[in-house]
């Protein structure tokens, strides 16, 4: 026995000797068998790391500061490195708050100090030392500071009115002073000429103001049962459409329509006379009805202020409540949530109050912007409606623009607008039968997307006048002239930001590919740019104060986001300064999809990612099945050579390929990154061309990589959700099996803001609404379908599978099924749900496509 262990402890001792004298070996590559289950790669950051986030450079630039968290970490922390790469630390929780960032506010034109509301108090902090100057310190709070008098004053709110303050004393008027008296309405009487006002200078210029009564009784509708005085015309629409489309609803109804009452109209408004005769010393503006206070804006000449004011409009929006069922208490709680498209939607009004002459006017674009159409052939001619921006003032005053929008995003202007009588004049109008997309110029006014340039007559914008989104300049000074632009091409500038001096601008675009994105500079004036990047991906550049170097996170198909520093410098050599991944997801051989296109049926070329089993080494499954990926958001870009946002379904589609299947990944028509005429081609119809594009991806499958047509799957989440329930019910021949993971089933209770830009309202284009939503064609269904949607999903309810089942069991279908996740949002978040969903859908396919 002695002998025995002798011998083992020389054996061991050898071993560490040899340990001490060789390099520690790699771990071995891991093997599709041990990484490719369901369960690995739902670990999600656990495996594949947390990219560096909330980068910000020193005010010195010398160190970038950045939030991470290391694999091995539970939680981010704050990180420092040297502009050179070197000296990567974690900070203390002390060192985090005091870190030497630039604050965020206004710089003045030396740019030597900058202007900030902190905790509610207006503070000007020295650009160089950070020395902080108090200019108000109190008890209430103060907000949007502004620079005046050549930057030697300074404006402010507090309480819903505007202040200034001398900062060197000068000038006549007292060093302090309350320029404004903003006055909520007191009684119904005395805010009536005010929001009559609003309402004729806004939409006729001037007509009369009567028209608010008779808004109030098309709210309520004529001859209405069942409480229809309180339901806005969307609700109505909703409710009468559930009765047609749901028989336990009709039966319901049905049932108490005996019992039903309509309920009495609205009573009339009192309210006293309010108000005296005598002007007070401060110019005063009373808001109307329904309008509360946006923003306060003093003109350089200091004569005017320019007065934001939100409308509200009548009849009550009705937010959506989501039941939360796994709660602390055990008893179900709500969550209040957002209203569906087509509900009353509030607008942005602008008034000019003279502080002379104590008077107000309201911007009016009646001269070009016309009316509405007709939405109905018994309706007359309404006026249209308009969201005024905030007004964006040139460097030295001298010029001021302001945006204006078409409420339903069809037309967008810049315009001036005389103060004295609040007429508008366009400077640069855009229109589009669909909707309107633009981007923002950085470096320019807070709250805009533009910025002006040195000599304070040009502006910067960007736009689509092409078809692409590129930037343009537009000289005020001669508004006869038509917008110059500054780029031009099939290919779009995703990001652009003005230089300090604002002589040079800093682009991100799309032209080298569209699944790429680099980094240029290139003269405000246009002509030839710079590529600063080179390396294929993507590269989402911070500048540094001084503009001399980068702070660039960068990503590849196979590489997840990281930190890189490099000097500003064509071609410089990036330093790598975070590594996010584990060495787990590190030693494995991940797919690089290659980066295709296929044509579609009216010939145009759709980009996609293609996987295949060759790609790693595995062998295709003799019955040659495929599954089709539809991405979310409908305007989102997927097929591209960085990493993606659906990492997990990256990850899936190495599991599916490795077991012999082919996956295509394309980006449908309204996919970002094409333009347009590729983000428009859905108007009116979500499920039509980007279905085709879809199920046309199926046929390049069949006929490129000869799969078989009777085994091809599709699935995806939220838009891509809702494209799989199209391709199931109205193209049942194309797909044997879908999975629809939190789809929208009836865009009818989808939002208005990204709903009502493609499809109108379902008032006014109802058409639209039926055709797009997969509810109505549920009968089509032929093949198995997976429905899989979390319980408390404040983004497209819960609720909208529960219709479309209940759908389902009434057209008595029975190949389908549904798995609900009762503590789970819109984004998952629980790692055993993202199991569970991937298992159900791999199973599905498994069951269908493989059989």
């Amino acid at each position: 026995m002695r002998r025995t262990l002798f011998i083992v402890a020389l054996t061991a001792a050898a071993s560490v000797a040899a340990t001490a004298q060789t390099p520690t070996p790699k771990p071995p590559a891991l093997t599709p068998a041990s990484m490719l289950t369901v369960d690995s790669i739902m670990r999600g950051p656990k495996l594949v790391g947390n990219p560096p986030s909330a980068i910000r450079w020193s005010k010195g630039s010398d160190k970038v500061y950045f939030s991470w968290q290391k694999p091995a970490d539970t939680r981010s922390s704050t990180y420092v490195v040297n502009r050179d790469g070197s000296g990567l630390k974690a900070l203390t929780t002390e060192e985090a708050r005091t870190l030497d960032v630039p604050q965020a506010g206004r710089f003045d034109r030396a740019r030597r100090r900058l202007l900030a509301a902190e905790n509610g108090d207006i503070v000007i902090f020295d650009a160089a030392s950070g020395a902080r100057r108090f200019v108000t310190r109190t008890a209430v709070a103060e907000s949007a500071p502004r620079w005046a008098r050549n930057d030697t004053a300074i404006t402010f709110m507090r309480d819903g009115n505007l202040f200034l303050v001398s900062l060197d004393g000068s000038g006549n008027s007292a060093p302090f002073a309350q320029l404004t008296d903003i006055v909520p309405a007191a009684s119904a009487s005395a805010s009536a000429s005010a929001a009559d006002a609003a309402t004729a200078g806004q939409a006729r210029g001037g007509g009369g103001g009567g028209g608010r009564g008779g808004g109030a009784g098309r709210a309520g509708g004529a001859g209405a049962a069942g409480g229809d005085a309180n339901l806005t015309e969307a609700q109505r629409l909703l409710r009468d459409q559930e009765k047609q489309l749901i028989e336990f609803i009709r039966k319901q109804a049905e049932q108490r329509a005996e019992n039903a009452a309509g309920r009495g109209g609205r009573g009339g408004r009192g309210g006293d006379a309010g108000g005296t005769s005598t002007p007070p010393p401060i110019a005063r503006l009373t808001l109307g009805p329904r309008q509360t206070l946006a923003d306060l804006q003093l003109s350089a000449d200091e004569r005017y202020v320019w007065v934001g004011v939100t409308q509200q409009p009548e009849g009550t929006a009705r937010g959506q409540e989501t039941p939360n069922y796994v709660t602390e208490s055990s008893y179900p709680e709500m969550i209040s949530g957002r209203t569906n498209v087509g509900d009353v939607q509030s607008r942005r009004l602008l008034a000019i109050l003279d502080l002379q002459e104590n008077e107000t006017v309201w911007a009016d674009a009646s001269a070009f912007a016309g009316n509405e159409r007709k939405t109905k052939p018994a309706d007359p001619d309404v006026p249209r409606l308009l969201n005024w921006g905030t007004p964006d003032q040139s460097d030295d005053g001298s010029r001021t623009v302001v945006p204006l929008r078409s409420l339903d995003n069809k037309d967008r202007w810049y315009v001036t607008v005389d103060p004295a009588t609040g007429k508008a004049t366009v400077l640069d109008g855009q229109h589009d039968d669909a909707w309107i997309r633009e981007g923002a110029v950085s470096g320019g006014g807070i709250g805009n997307n533009t910025a002006w340039l040195p000599d304070n007559k040009r502006f910067l914008f960007l736009s689509e006048k092409t078809g692409y989104l590129h930037l343009y300049s537009m000289d005020v000074s001669t508004p006869s002239t038509p917008a110059k632009a500054l780029t031009s091409g099939k290919w779009e500038v995703t990001s652009a930001q003005l230089s300090a001096d604002r002589k040079t601008l800093f682009l991100q675009t799309n032209e080298v590919h569209p699944g790429e994105r680099h980094f240029y500079t290139m003269s405000v004036d246009g002509g030839a740019r710079t590529r600063v990047t080179t390396e294929t991906g993507s590269h989402d550049v911070t500048i540094s104060p001084d503009e001399k170097s980068l702070a660039i996170v960068y990503s590849y198909s196979t590489k997840p986001p990281d930190l890189f520093v490099m000097p500003l410098t064509a071609g410089a050599k990036p330093v790598r300064v975070t590594t996010s991944p584990t060495d787990e997801w590190t030693n494995f051989k991940w797919i690089d999809p290659k980066v295709i296109t296929y044509k579609s049926r009216d010939g145009v070329d759709v980009y996609a990612r293609l996987f295949t089993p060759e790609m790693m080494g595995a062998r295709r499954d003799p019955k040659k099945p495929a599954v089709v990926f539809v991405h979310g958001a409908g305007y989102l870009q997927n097929a591209h050579k960085y990493w993606s946002t659906y990492y997990r379904e990256y990850m899936f589609h190495n599991i599916l390929a490795s077991r012999g299947y082919v996956v295509l990944d394309p980006d449908y028509r309204a996919s970002s990154g094409y333009g347009r005429d590729w983000r428009t081609a859905i108007y009116r119809h979500m499920g039509g061309k980007d279905l085709e594009d879809v199920v046309d991806g199926a046929r390049f499958l069949v006929a490129t990589e000869k799969v078989d047509a009777k085994r091809i799957g599709v699935y995806g989440g939220s838009y891509g959700g809702f494209i799989t329930l199209m391709a199931m019910f109205t193209t049942p021949d194309v797909f044997a099996a879908g999975a629809a993971l939190r789809p929208v089933t009836d865009w009818s209770h989808y939002n208005h803001g990204y709903t009502s830009n493609i499809l109108n309202t379902p008032i006014t284009d109802p058409e639209a609404y039926r055709k797009s939503s997969p509810i109505f064609f549920a009968e089509g269904l032929k093949g198995r379908l997976l429905i899989l949607h979390g319980m408390v999903d404040t983004n497209v309810f819960f609720q909208d599978s529960v219709r479309l089942v209940q759908r389902l069991i009434e057209l008595r279908k029975e190949d389908w099924d549904i798995a609900p996740y009762p503590v789970e949002n819109h984004g998952f978040t629980e790692e055993t749900s993202w199991a569970d969903e991937y298992k159900r859908i791999l199973k599905l396919f498994e069951e269908t496509l493989r059989k």
